[in-house]
């Protein structure tokens, strides 16, 4: 695969029309590989709409649901029927409607501490995988979906915080939160979340412009660091969009 390089920057008129391009990537993506599929999700609001259309009549038939696997990035370290659990929320909107059992991924949260269940979904994504290394010339994943914090955080990946710089793990606990819900999280690291075909950021809403301004302005954070070994894109829409690029590309 190629190296990592610049975001590609693509604008969308608004929530919905950015939902509606992310669910046409997802499906190119998918389209592209005629064997076993691996998309790996994301938590947050971002991805609602996103769900909510892959799970609608007119997408959900389009998707092979019997060649998806279906993976999570990161977990909060909540009970797995939490409202606050990342794919509880992804199983609820489209998953437990179609994709078989055995192809949702969750990351377990029974155990005692966050550690204990990063190195099982280690071991699963591993198994899932066949090696325990990576190779850059064969992507773990087709499609990793992710998000940006108000302080620039991905995944559970916060600035400043010793998970951003795991450089040889795959999945790492994380015992304490930086933003709301302030509970332990469990996450997959730059290097795994790198090993994919396309990272597919989508940043919509007012409230996204104050960090989307920082991330445009090459401040070192982990939404910025976060690179796919292939593509890397930057779904925004347009009220995220910093006032003096506003409509641009």
């Amino acid at each position: 695969m190629a190296a990592a390089g610049q975001p590609k920057l693509i604008v969308a008129a608004d929530a919905e029309a950015l939902a509606q391009a992310a669910a046409e990537r997802v499906m190119a993506r998918i389209a592209a590989n005629p064997g076993r599929i691996a998309i790996c999700l994301t938590g947050g609001s971002s991805p609602k709409k996103l769900y909510q259309l892959l799970g609608s009549d007119t997408w959900r038939d389009r998707i092979p649901w019997d060649r998806v696997h279906w993976f999570i990035g990161d977990e909060r370290f909540v009970a797995e029927s939490d409202p606050l659990n990342n794919m509880a929320v992804a199983r609820a909107i489209f998953l437990d409607r179609s994709a078989p059992p055995g192809h949702i991924h969750p990351i377990p949260t029974t155990a005692e501490n966050p550690d204990q269940r990063a190195q099982a979904y280690a071991r699963e994504l591993q198994a899932f995988y066949g090696a325990e290394s990576l190779d850059p010339a064969r992507p773990l994943f087709d499609l990793v979906l992710m998000g940006a914090g108000p302080d620039g955080h991905t995944a559970s990946l916060f600035p400043g915080f010793p998970e951003i710089e795991e450089s040889e793990r795959w999945v790492v606990g994380v015992p304490k939160a930086n933003v709301a819900p302030f509970v332990p999280r469990v996450s997959l690291t730059l290097p795994a979340l790198a090993s994919c075909r396309e990272m597919l950021f989508e940043i919509a809403g007012h409230d996204k412009q104050p960090i989307l301004t920082r991330l445009l302005n090459g401040e070192r954070l982990p939404a910025l660091r976060a690179r796919s070994n292939g593509e890397t894109v930057w779904l925004v829409d347009q009220a995220a969009l910093p006032e003096g690029i506003r409509g641009g590309r």
